[in-house]
């Protein structure tokens, strides 16, 4: 089984459950946006990012982005899978986020997650198959 980091940011605790769900599937690592970086990456085999919705559908700017932004020269290769809860919209900020990974050639092992508010019997079920997607 890989070793899985779950790095995400949370601002109302749904993406914080989705996390938890990941991390608990596959025995993975949680960390929060202060708690990683670049160093870090190599030390995993696979990583889920997540991070909610924010603005005008873009990733939280303040934490998660600047820890991103930190880590993209090192997710060449590297299996990944992203998640996230949102309020509004229709998910447009975890499409652009998709497109960004995949030109950095990060290796997204399945299709995100994303919920509307919190998650529900569904987005766990999806959670937890994309957690095991992970740790193959």
């Amino acid at each position: 089984m890989s070793k899985v980091a779950v790095v995400y940011w949370s601002g109302t605790g749904n993406t914080e459950a989705m996390a938890n769900v990941i991390a608990k599937a596959v025995d993975g690592e949680l960390f929060t946006p202060d708690q990683f970086d670049a160093d870090k990456v190599d030390t995993f085999d696979a990583i889920a990012f997540g991070c909610s919705s924010q603005g005008n559908e873009e990733l939280e700017d303040s934490e998660f982005l600047p820890m991103f932004e930190s880590v993209k020269t090192k997710l060449n290769g590297k299996k990944i899978a992203l998640f996230g809860s949102y309020g509004w919209g229709d998910g447009e900020w975890m499409r652009n986020w998709e497109a960004d990974c995949d030109s950095l050639g990060a290796n997204r092992v399945t299709d995100s997650v994303i919920c509307c508010e919190a998650p529900d019997d569904d987005a766990n079920a999806a959670l937890e198959a994309l957690a095991k997607k992970l740790a193959e």
